[in-house]
């Protein structure tokens, strides 16, 4: 009898463990390249994924079926391999009986590079995490970068192990034990004639551009400083009008961020297939509803009504023709991983890339005169940095001229467009466009095109570089529906208001160039801030001031010589005047 009521027990637990395996969401955690990066063919792919049960998921790549032959299982980790040559880049996700997971997307372009192990860094002289044997070479382009890295590597007794192949970029791990080592070997591959560059890596597995914590504004309402309820009115009634159908075009957008949590209401209608013409998001499940890339895809693809996040993007559905938003990060190895992934989705067709991330130099001062303590590195890795950085703007000016990258002012209270001390948005490029943070005024009721509307958040850099500011807080998203999200302020977050507003801009003009883009949102923006008569930027200025050329030449307009905010609706009408114009 004891034998048999143990029997029944032990039945019991295993029927209860099946249902709640079966009741657990299937989600894709991680998807890595694994296995030799080099190999621009054969193609292996790392996988971990939890609430997988006993019997073998379903792998989806597009509209195919991954054989399962391909897939090799261990415990909750799967191991994929694919022929290149016989595939195409798209979203991947499983199929268990009636369970679908999150989609994440797989490129098959050759944009690769590994993080380092947590026995592979080191504390520098300035206290920063670094890498003490991956480095990554910028070959001069009069070379073939993968033989020449390999002569090198051979030379110097190190392994080329990753690359980013259109900017001549190769990863070599380096025969050192410290940073002594590294440094001397770094030394010697610098004064190599073929080496344009070193790229040292000092970045920690995440770091958000997030501003210090206080108390936020009242934030209800921050988006109505951009009529962003406007805007979507314009694009859902005006687009479909019976003077002029415009038939919205599909577009690809890529986040350089980690993940997005699908368990949150705002995302649970994410899962499994999506195709356009509605707004699709693809990106690795994140733990919690309140992460940096959560809040930054929530801002673009979030649900509505959920009571956290509002997503512009799927707030444009119907009248859309279909947004990919694509959450994409490459793997941990900080700056140099970023701009991989930048350089593979751009390889994959998207046409606006959100950076809501960036970095200060050691001893940057804000304008207070106080060091900045945030997102900071050396100026060893710094001049790196930039030195990739222009390799990559180069790279898409020659090959990309019609890709637009939205980046972050920051949120260091100094200046964005000192390259000695902020990157990237000190770049000067058509195709970089920078975006700082405002904040709805306190006190009295004043009409949105005031100046006085919105201020200057005490937090987000400034000056000439800036192109346009943006509401800087929005709701995170939460776990239950129904009640709002805690709030997250920076630039960060004024980023994808404008990364959002292209995309829908572009969807109706998809012939718009970078430039044609900055004038239009210049031209439509409402304006923040003092009269300054074009002197030169100081703590109080945001962004480059409004020229007279942006107000149809009329030097007294009261615009000109202040700074420039985002109007979402205007932008969006000009865009489609834009398209107008042509026919």
């Amino acid at each position: 009898m004891a034998v048999l009521l143990a029997a029944f027990i032990t039945l019991l637990m295993l029927l209860a463990g099946a249902m709640a395996q079966a009741s657990e969401g299937l989600r894709i955690e991680s998807l890595k390249r694994c296995g030799d990066l080099l190999d621009t063919r054969r193609q292996d792919w790392c996988l971990t994924v939890r609430g997988l049960s006993a019997q073998p998921p379903t792998l989806k790549l597009g509209d195919k079926t991954i054989p399962s032959s391909a897939v090799v299982r261990e415990a909750d980790r799967l191991r994929l391999r694919l022929d290149s040559s016989e595939r195409q880049s798209g979203p991947l996700w499983l199929e268990h009986g009636t369970r679908t997971s999150n989609a994440v997307w797989l490129t098959l372009r050759n944009s690769h590079v590994l993080a380092a192990g947590p026995d592979e860094v080191a504390r520098n002289m300035d206290g920063l995490t670094t890498y003490v044997n991956l480095v990554s070479l910028l070959i001069e382009e009069r070379h073939d970068g993968r033989q020449e890295a390999e002569r090198l590597a051979g030379k110097y007794g190190a392994n080329v192990v990753g690359s980013i192949a259109p900017l001549n970029l190769y990863q070599l791990r380096l025969p050192a034990r410290n940073l002594e080592q590294r440094d001397a070997l770094v030394l010697r591959l610098s004064s190599e004639a073929s080496v344009d560059a070193v790229v040292i890596e000092e970045s920690a597995p995440e770091q958000a551009e997030q501003e210090r914590p206080h108390t936020p504004p009242r934030d209800s309402d921050e988006w109505a400083a951009n009529r962003f309820l406007d805007a979507v009115d314009f694009y859902q009634r005006r687009l479909p009008g019976k003077q002029a159908v415009i038939q919205p075009q599909p577009l690809r957008i890529g986040l350089i961020e980690r993940d997005v949590d699908f368990d949150s209401p705002d995302f649970a209608d994410y899962l499994g297939a999506c195709a356009i013409p509605r707004t699709c998001l693809y990106a690795r499940d994140a733990d919690q509803p309140d992460t940096h890339g959560t809040t930054v895809a929530g801002i673009l693809a979030a649900g509505w009504n959920n009571g956290g996040n509002t997503g512009f993007l799927r707030g444009l559905e119907p009248a859309s023709g279909g947004f990919e938003v694509i959450v994409e990060r490459n793997s941990d190895a900080g700056i140099t991983a970023n701009i991989a992934a930048s350089v593979n989705l751009v390889e994959d067709g998207v046409r606006v890339l959100n950076w809501s991330w960036g970095i200060h130099r050691v001893g940057t001062r804000n304008a207070e005169g106080e060091e900045v303590d945030s997102l900071l590195r050396s100026g060893l890795a710094m001049s790196g940095y930039e030195e990739l950085l222009e390799e990559f703007f180069l790279w898409l000016r020659k090959s990309h001229p019609d890709v637009l990258v939205v980046n972050s002012a920051g949120n260091g209270s100094t200046f964005a467009g000192t390259d000695d001390y902020r990157l990237p948005s000190s770049f000067i490029t058509e195709q970089l466009l920078v975006v700082g943070g405002h904040q709805r005024a306190q006190g009295g009721e004043r009409a949105v095109d005031d100046p006085a509307f919105a201020v200057r958040r005490s937090s987000s850099n400034m000056d000439m570089r800036v192109d346009i500011t943006a509401a800087a807080c929005a709701h995170a998203s939460t776990l239950e529906a129904g009640p709002p999200g805690a709030v997250h302020c920076g630039t960060s977050y004024a980023t994808p208001m404008v990364t959002g507003l292209v995309a829908a801009m572009l969807s109706i003009n998809p012939n718009l160039q970078p430039e044609q883009v900055r004038m239009l949102l210049r031209r439509s923006a409402m304006s923040i801030g003092d009269q300054h008569d074009f002197e030169r930027m100081d703590a109080e200025d945001l962004t480059a001031p409004i020229l007279p050329s942006e107000r149809n030449y009329q030097l007294g307009d009261k615009d000109v010589g202040r700074s420039a905010r985002l109007d979402m609706q205007k932008a969006l009408d000009l865009a489609l005047k834009s398209l107008e114009r042509v026919r």
